[in-house]
Order: structure tokens, then C-alpha cells, then sequence
């Protein structure tokens, strides 16, 4: 299983009048999540795009158990659980403030996409070799 955390700090276009996180920007957490967690691996999405190949959300689940808030520092913990063995791959996402309580749990999937012909294919081997060791 690979894994990996990334911190940021609550800013204040992110919440309501009440200075609770809206709920929408979850989604906007958990891709913060995953494109660091790729880089920690030495792969960039830039880069991918530019050997051409894409990654689009296909599936988002979210299960809000409790608020983040303005200012606050939150941890996003990204894992893949599965190594990928076809065009999909699944992030199994949960953020935590800085108690260490439990926010939220989301699991999104992505396909493997080639820009140019737009279509689905196979996790690329640069990114196997990259997640392989995780999962031996």
C-alpha cells in the first residue's frame, strides 16, 4: 500500500460566515492530496501531460463526520490501496485536523486516459515502476 500526507492550512475563501470549510472544497483537499502524493514519487500531473497522458475523475465519494474550520491546519492522507492493473486507479482519501480527529473519508477513481486519442489504457510503466515497491 502506498502512502503518503500532505498539510495545508484552512484559508478563508474556503469557509462560510461561520468559518466552516464548505463542503464543496473537499473535493479541491483531496486533489491537493493526490497530486502531492504523486510528486513525493518524483511524478509530477504536468509531467504526465506532457508524455501524454491524462488522469479524469470518474467517481468521487465524501463522508463528512466532522467541520474543518478557517485556519485551521489539516492533514490530507492519501493512500492507494491496489496497485492498479488496468486504466483505473483509486485514491482512498481522509482528512484530519490538527487533533488528530477524523474529518472526513472520500475515495475517488481516475482512468488512465492518451490525450490524443482520448482514450482509456493502462496505468503507464514509468508510474509502475514507481508504485510496484509499495505493494511487493
Amino acid at each position: 500500500m502506498y502512502e503518503h500526507n500532505t498539510t495545508l492550512r484552512v484559508r478563508y475563501a474556503e469557509a462560510d460566515p461561520m468559518n466552516v470549510v464548505y463542503y464543496g472544497n473537499y473535493a479541491q483537499y483531496f486533489e491537493v492530496g493526490r497530486v502531492e502524493g504523486l510528486r513525493a514519487l518524483g511524478i509530477s500531473y504536468k509531467s504526465m501531460e506532457e508524455m501524454g497522458f491524462m488522469l479524469p475523475v470518474v467517481e468521487l465519494n465524501i463522508k463528512y463526520l466532522r467541520s474543518a474550520y478557517y485556519d485551521d491546519l489539516i492533514t490530507i492522507k492519501t493512500m492507494i490501496k491496489q496497485l492498479p492493473v488496468d486504466h483505473r486507479i483509486q485514491f482512498d482519501q481522509e482528512i484530519y485536523n490538527e487533533a488528530g480527529k477524523l474529518l472526513t473519508i472520500g475515495t475517488v477513481k481516475l482512468y488512465f486516459m492518451d490525450q490524443t486519442l482520448t482514450k482509456r489504457v493502462s496505468m503507464p510503466p514509468f508510474l509502475s515502476e514507481k508504485l510496484s515497491p509499495y505493494f511487493s
